[in-house]
């Protein structure tokens, strides 16, 4: 009878392993599943890797839920600004928006980011100041 417990033993244990070996090379967690730490360095990666003219879906499938959001319709567009925490300034335990990479979008679509991109979105109104898109006007 010792022999069989002992292989049964040995049997869940070898599972166990590779089932842990598995989880281990297999699983890719997503950015709202990171740390902070870890999602602050990946989000720093992604960031280099946006195009212009890139889709909110497509970058909030690359980048996961925005830390903090805003929107506001001016001139017949919506623009929408995204922050996605990069850069630790002090161990409080809150994320704010001074810690956080503003995206910019006009339509859906990604028109700019960094943080004069935050400033240019307070300062677009209904009539005075077109929203730049990154084309020229003609």
């Amino acid at each position: 009878m010792k022999p069989k417990v002992s292989v049964i033993i040995g049997g869940i244990f070898a599972a166990y392993l590779i089932f842990v070996a598995l989880v281990v090379l297999v699983y890719e967690p997503t950015p709202d599943d990171m740390s902070w730490e870890d999602r602050q360095a990946y989000n720093q990666q992604k960031l280099m890797e946006l195009t212009l003219g890139q889709d909110l879906k497509d970058v909030k499938s690359i980048l996961g839920k925005a830390d903090f959001t805003e929107a506001k319709s001016v001139q017949n567009a919506n623009l929408q600004v995204l922050f996605y925490r990069t850069h630790h300034e002090k161990s409080d335990g809150v994320t704010t928006k001074d810690e956080c990479t503003p995206l910019l979008f006009k339509d859906n679509k990604l028109i700019a980011w960094g943080q004069d991109t935050y400033e240019q979105y307070l300062h677009t109104t209904d009539s005075k100041q077109p929203v730049n898109d990154g084309k020229a006007n003609k």
